[in-house]
């Protein structure tokens, strides 16, 4: 088995069960606010992750592509959370969501463009099946409403352009440093990354949202295990998205899905219907298409 396969898994895990975390974490802060601690709080453990990986091996020496690259990969997951928001404020939560899913094609085609990371035709197979999966499995009313969407439908390809965006710039980065192993490179760029967002983000709520960064700050207790979580899923999707094409890490990212809608039937005890079944199986499919 090629190693980038068990780092995706562990990133789905470990990013499903942050979504976890952070769901109950949340507490009174806003959305904006709810969205800064996977960034402040994830923030002390990346650094402590690049230490550890600064005794074991040499890190590399940044370059200005490194630099831009990471900046843009930062704020463009930034604008794609945003989107996704604005997509729920126009629409109802499956319509937002399943069309940001579509991360995954713009993804693999950014990654064609910018990076020339070509697909063949059983992982292209493999990505279209497990969209298709995906949309259905998230989708709880009649899927030819989602074409009705309008708004929430543009907002939620927007923050699918944000997250496939990101997803490219993020290998960018981590290959256009000069030396250094997969590990060493993708530590230092979610460190220089979440440092970016974590600033930038602050200055938002201080300027739109006075006290919020406060409330933040007082939610530590709880926060704290989102960070530590959150951290280590974004460790092992900049890992995995060094070592092969962004497109592919996000297909085989969408089995964090699979791990949600287990989560929902077994410890919540939620029905199933033959829809979601079906998708999930899609989702399967179109996995082993990929693999």
């Amino acid at each position: 088995m090629e190693l980038w396969i068990p780092i995706t898994v562990a990133a789905a895990f470990l990013q499903n069960l942050r979504s976890m975390l952070q769901k109950r974490a949340t507490g009174d802060l806003s959305v904006n606010g709810a969205t800064y601690i996977r960034f402040c709080f994830a923030l002390p453990f990346v650094w402590l992750y690049l230490a550890w990986l600064g005794t074991a091996f040499a890190l590399p020496s940044p370059n200005v592509p490194f630099f831009v690259y990471c900046a843009l990969g930062g704020v463009a997951q930034i604008l794609g959370t945003a989107f996704l928001v604005a997509s729920f404020t126009h629409d109802n939560f499956a319509v937002g969501t399943a069309f940001s899913k579509t991360e995954v094609l713009q993804a693999a085609l950014f990654g064609l463009i910018l990076l020339g990371d070509a697909l063949t035709v059983p992982v292209a197979a493999g990505i279209a099946v497990s969209f298709l999966g995906v949309v259905i499995l998230s989708f709880r009313g009649r899927l030819g409403a989602l074409l009705s969407g309008n708004r929430a439908l543009l907002y939620g390809v927007l923050a699918g352009t944000g997250v496939g965006v990101a997803s490219v710039c993020y290998r960018a980065a981590s290959l256009a440093l000069p030396e250094g192993g997969y590990l060493e490179r993708a530590g230092c760029t979610l460190a220089f990354t979440v440092t970016l967002q974590t600033m930038v983000m602050a200055a938002y709520l201080v300027w739109r949202e006075p006290g919020e960064l406060t409330r933040v700050l007082g939610s530590w207790r709880s926060s704290i295990w989102v960070g530590l979580t959150g951290s280590s899923a974004s460790a092992c999707w900049f890992t995995a998205m060094t070592l092969v094409s962004a497109g592919l890490v996000r297909a085989l990212g969408q089995v964090e899905l699979l791990f949600t809608f287990a989560a929902a039937v077994w410890f919540f005890g939620e029905r199933v219907t033959t829809r979601e079944v079906f998708g999930a199986l899609l989702i399967v499919f179109g996995i082993w298409l990929l693999l």
